[in-house]
């Protein structure tokens, strides 16, 4: 029976949790073992450094309660285990004076094979953007891989991947919509643009749903918005701009942007060679 796809319609907190952990868990509960904590290592390679102590003092108070569900996955290193992923478990279980820790025994090959299922996933073309994301995180966090070495292994560049992984932190809504195929990835990068803002990313969003708004229309908004214009004056710029700009590139033949700065802004046109920069200006100076 084929594997369940992750909700993606939850809270970023519950989509990054330590349930990602599943996919390189054994299916059989025989393969999990119960180690001395004592015998268990850190990775050094581990690319998280630093530990939110309130968030681990929460944790072993659970644990302390409840035990650790979710085993831990290590790899033999001598007379240790390395952590490949759990070590927030494994320290916060210290906290909580534990003595000893679930976990499951991966070896290396099993690991490079699971990896390599990873990579190979992110690679389909079938593949949702937020499903994409969520492989590359599972990289980064649970093989302990930095962006840049994932990006290399995809072959794509360390600012796509850095992109792709950005959009777990999209509201719920915007997520659900991304998912569904209701915006693009364009449309919710504008909306990431507005994170501090989010009663704004829940507007944008609704502009986009309901008006149809393009990419342009959305970063035009998000743009409008950060510097400081309410969302009546910020709808109503995009909307004026795009008449503006559309018209402007259908008679210049080319793409026309605005971009606003502090004191007025740049009228940006694109040309794709010297030629078409030519045709441009010729019919500025013919006064189009």
């Amino acid at each position: 029976m084929s594997a369940q796809k992750p909700s993606l319609g939850r809270g970023l907190g519950a989509l990054l949790s330590d349930d990602l952990d599943r996919s390189i868990l054994q299916e059989s509960n025989e393969r999990v073992q119960k180690l001395l904590i004592s015998d268990i290592v850190p990775n050094p390679d581990q690319p998280r450094r630093e530990f939110d102590e309130q968030a681990l003092n929460e944790l072993a108070s659970s644990i302390k309660q409840h035990g650790i569900l979710q085993p831990l996955i290590v790899t033999r290193h001598g007379n240790t285990y390395r952590i490949v992923a759990g070590e927030r478990r494994w320290r916060a279980a210290g906290l909580a004076e534990q003595t000893h820790v679930p976990a499951i025994v991966r070896s290396l090959k099993e690991l490079e094979q699971i990896e390599l299922s990873l990579i190979e996933n992110i690679q389909r073309v079938d593949l949702s953007p937020l499903e994409q994301a969520l492989s590359v995180y599972k990289l980064q966090q649970q093989f302990n891989l930095a962006l840049d070495d994932i990006a290399k292994k995809l072959g794509k560049a360390p600012s796509t991947i850095s992109n792709l992984t950005r959009l777990l932190q999209l509201p719920d809504s915007a997520r659900e919509a991304l998912r569904q195929g209701k915006i693009s990835e364009g449309h919710a990068r504008a909306i990431l643009s507005l994170k501090q803002l989010p009663d704004k990313q829940e507007e944008l969003l609704s502009s986009i749903l309901n008006n149809g708004w393009t990419v342009r229309q959305a970063e035009q908004f998000a743009a409008a918005t950060k510097e400081g214009a309410d969302v009546e004056t910020a709808q109503g710029r995009t909307a004026n701009e795009s008449l503006l700009t559309d018209d402007l590139g259908k008679k210049l033949g080319t793409k026309v942007q605005i971009k606003h700065t502090a004191k007025g802004g740049q009228l940006v046109l694109r040309f794709d060679s010297p030629e078409h920069l030519n045709e441009i200006v010729s019919k500025i100076q013919s006064g189009l």
